[in-house]
């Protein structure tokens, strides 16, 4: 497996396991993968990246600007996402690791996610990746017509004061 930069000859791939992943019910409120154009504007271009295998995308990663408001400049909100075939063989680990690398190296102090807590794989490695449980947001937003809890996680960065 490598870890590569997230690039236009990606986007169906990446837009293809995303919609795995809408489709499975435990990864986001979205029903649908959106168009590649408005994937690429929501993404910050440094901080995304995808995990090759045998020039398979396995997964991808990719970080959004929590706000414009200058006092959140360090802080992005992610995704992370692992092809159904290609789970439990440290895709996930190795995205978040790159993730960790990029935001660090740029400034950022806070990378932060919501999740659902159905979701116990996705909970489990960014627990293993130093992420740390906020809090609850309870009946945060209604998913196929029912009330859906969100854990907001978040990795402060050791290296930023």
């Amino acid at each position: 497996m490598r870890i590569e930069a997230l690039l236009p000859e990606h986007a169906e791939q990446v837009l293809a396991i995303y919609q795995s992943g809408i489709d499975e019910g435990n990864a986001t409120f979205e029903t649908q993968a959106p168009e590649w154009a408005a994937f690429d504007k929501a993404k910050l271009p440094g901080h995304r990246f995808v995990a090759l295998d045998d020039g398979r995308v396995s997964g991808w990663v990719a970080a959004s600007a929590l706000s414009d408001r200058c006092a959140y400049t360090g802080v992005v909100e992610h995704s992370v996402y692992v092809h159904p075939g290609a789970r439990g063989r440290g895709v996930a680990r190795a995205l978040l690791d790159a993730l960790i690398a990029s935001t660090e190296a740029a400034g950022i102090w806070t990378i932060q996610s919501g999740i659902f807590p159905e979701n116990t794989a996705s909970l489990a490695v960014h627990a293993r990746t130093g992420f740390r449980v906020i809090g609850t947001r309870e009946r945060i937003g209604r998913h196929h017509g029912a009330w859906r809890d969100v854990i907001l996680l978040e990795r402060r960065s050791p290296l930023i004061d």
